[in-house]
């Protein structure tokens, strides 16, 4: 009952049961008021022959009575009281008379029972406006009932249809003619008993279709279960869950499955290396250190203090360097301050007093310039700072920071004219622990940690960092910053 399968064809059986009973009803409902006008179109005829009969004063014995069985007629005058049955009517019910016998007479205008004066000048045509005139039958719609009647010994259900009439002697006259309700209530019960027979069996084979379509159309749902189960048994990211060849949303979530695979495998690739490396970097430093204070220990003439201080300071950057790239991985957001870009190159630059090239800032001057953005002052100086030391390391003569505005946000751009990047290397030296110039000792050349915490700085305040070849030949690192909002 908590499986989707389950779920899905028990919805879809109720719904199609209440869409079928509701059909069924209006079924019943149309098929039985159709068949209950038959039968008051057939007692109405019945009854308006009896009654034109009637008021052109034809005597009761006399009168022309179609299929008696089927159309039992009972004629009752002004206060209820029967005067004329058909043959075989024996009892009858719902024509509101006071009985089925009828009074003996010879015909219409004969005075029906003692002390019924029928021609005693008040009936005439300007009499009872709501009865017909003399000789007339009644042109309104008639009254129609439910009843039964007892047929030479059977009894049935019929409607009845009322319609009064008045003989050319002023006597109204009121004429049930019945309709046999026998062909509606079979035809009806006919349809019910379809109805319940098929309903439990088309309610059957709804549910087991859809069951055995959602379990078809969830079998792909399945196997992406199995692989994830895998994969995570394994610890294998490597491994993909597969594909279907539709074009529906399982497909879609199988496709987004595999990215999410391959992000999270490369994610976990680079923390991998990321660590290894870490390891490797922290391990000389540390190495060096503990071999000079050991020697000290021993020989305390042979201390190399500027060594073991250098060592440390090494060692000190090294680890902000990787507490600050912990913090990035772990999704660190910038701060909101709003910053201006020229004002914070300036004070970086003028800071540096111990550069072995004298840095150049050019801040271009225009109008409704702006160079403020939003973000982390202490992030976007260790940007900068990156960069200006990246240029210290391979600039031979000049170095250059250029801030301008450039579509909407501001642009730092750090130039030297070193050898420059190659042009396939250009996004390589972005990524950790990368360094080109691997003859370079460690000592000088840094542990490759400075490029890559630039750019993710930069990528954190919604900009981006590239490189290109500068004018001055060497290499050019772009920063671009959006605008404050």
């Amino acid at each position: 009952m908590r499986s989707v399968r389950a779920r899905a064809a028990i919805g879809a059986t109720l719904v199609v049961a209440v869409a079928l009973v509701a059909a069924g009803l209006a079924v019943l409902s149309v098929l039985r008021t159709n068949l209950i006008d038959q039968a008051d179109l057939q007692a109405e005829v019945a009854a308006r022959e009896v009654a034109g009969q009637l008021a052109l004063d034809t005597a009761y014995a006399d009168l022309d009575l179609d299929d008696e069985e089927d159309h039992p007629v009972q004629v009752t005058d002004e206060e209820g009281r029967v005067v004329f049955v058909s043959k075989g009517l024996r009892a009858i019910s719902g024509t509101a008379s006071t009985g089925v016998s009828p009074v003996p007479s010879a015909s219409a205008g004969a005075t029906p029972s003692p002390g019924d004066d029928g021609d005693d000048g008040d009936d005439d045509d300007g009499g009872d406006s709501a009865r017909p005139a003399r000789g007339e039958v009644s042109s309104d719609d008639p009254d129609f009932s439910d009843g039964t009647a007892t047929v030479d010994g059977k009894q049935a259900d019929y409607r009845f249809a009322a319609v009064e009439a008045t003989t050319p002697a002023g006597l109204t006259l009121t004429v049930h003619a019945g309709a046999p309700l026998a062909a509606e209530q079979e035809a009806v019960n006919t349809v019910r008993g379809a109805m319940l027979t098929g309903l439990p069996l088309l309610l059957a084979v709804v549910a087991g279709v859809t069951w055995l379509v959602t379990r078809r159309a969830l079998r792909p749902v399945e196997g992406i279960r199995r692989e994830m189960a895998a994969i995570t048994a394994s610890e294998d990211l490597a491994r993909r869950v597969p594909e279907p060849d539709s074009r529906d949303e399982i497909a879609a979530l199988a496709r987004t499955t595999n990215e999410t695979l391959t992000v999270l495998e490369a994610s976990v690739e680079r923390q991998r290396r990321f660590v290894a490396d870490a390891s490797h970097e922290l391990r000389s430093p540390i190495a060096s250190l503990r071999t000079q204070l050991e020697v000290a220990e021993a020989h305390p003439e042979l201390l190399d203090l500027p060594g073991a201080v250098a060592d440390t300071v090494r060692l000190q950057v090294l680890a902000a360097d990787l507490l600050l790239l912990a913090r990035l991985d772990a999704g660190e957001k910038p701060g909101a301050a709003r910053l201006d870009a020229g004002a914070l190159v300036r004070e970086e630059v003028s800071q540096r007093t111990g550069d072995r090239i004298p840095v150049t800032v050019e801040v271009e001057a225009a109008e409704d310039a702006s160079y403020e953005v939003n973000g982390s002052r202490g992030q976007l100086v260790r940007v900068v700072g990156n960069l200006l030391d990246n240029a210290q390391r391979h600039a031979a003569h000049r170095i250059t920071v250029q801030v301008a505005a450039d579509g909407g946000g501001v642009r730092v751009e750090v130039r030297d004219d070193g050898a420059g990047v190659p042009e396939d290397e250009r996004e390589r030296i972005f990524e950790r622990f990368v360094r080109l110039d691997d003859a370079r000792s460690r000592d000088d050349g840094g542990a490759g940690l400075g490029l890559a915490i630039a750019r993710d700085v930069a990528t954190r305040h919604g900009g981006t960092l590239t490189v290109r070849r500068a004018p001055e030949g060497g290499a050019a690192f772009r920063l671009w910053l959006p605008h404050a909002a």
